[in-house]
């Protein structure tokens, strides 16, 4: 193909080699149902004749038990719990992102963060991002949104600086913080 010249879009999939794709996708990693649908989009034509096409892959995947959202956020809440040390908003919020209903969330987070205790979790994830007792006002608010990120509550987290015995002015200072997400301060 001569410089310069824009490449040709692959061929659509058929419904077999569609069903292959999902399949490989699925082995490489946990999918849900609205994430392996928007995958697949983009291997089929557009339309009708694309969407049927989907829907069958989707409907044989479901019926051999290998797409599953409710055993995807299951297994989702465990392993950001027990691996990565998120509260319970943030596995929330990850889960809606990726398309998994809110009955399904509420049922799944509930129950996976049932016996959990948050402070005792708060204090695991600050220890696994090697987090240490703040210093300054600035470090206390860099804490603070770290935590809150991680999808602490507010109250474990100003209990976790109590405790650390941060002053009192600093912590003021954090009822004026924005908490939202920092872009500067991901993961």
């Amino acid at each position: 193909m001569p410089f310069g010249q824009p490449k040709k879009p692959p061929a659509p999939l058929d419904e077999n080699a569609l069903h292959e794709y999902a399949l490989k996708s699925l082995g490489r990693r946990m999918r849900s149902e609205s994430d392996l649908r928007r995958l697949m989009r983009s291997k089929v034509e557009p339309g009708e004749t694309g969407a049927t096409k989907i829907s069958t892959v989707l409907a044989r995947l479901k019926e051999y038990g290998l797409l599953n959202d409710t055993t995807f956020a299951e297994n989702y809440t465990q392993l950001r719990q027990q691996n990565e040390k998120h509260g319970q908003r943030r596995v929330r919020q990850d889960l809606s992102q990726k398309g998994i209903a809110k009955e399904i969330i509420q049922q799944t987070v509930e129950a996976g963060y049932a016996e959990v205790n948050e402070e005792a979790l708060a204090r695991q994830h600050l220890e696994r991002k090697r987090i240490r007792k703040p210093e300054n006002q600035k470090e206390t608010a860099r804490v603070m949104r770290r935590l809150v990120t991680a999808g602490f509550s507010v109250g474990v987290i100003y209990k976790i600086l109590r405790q650390w015995d941060v002053p009192d002015e600093d912590l003021a200072a954090l009822d004026n913080l924005d908490t939202g997400d920092d872009a500067s301060e991901e993961e």
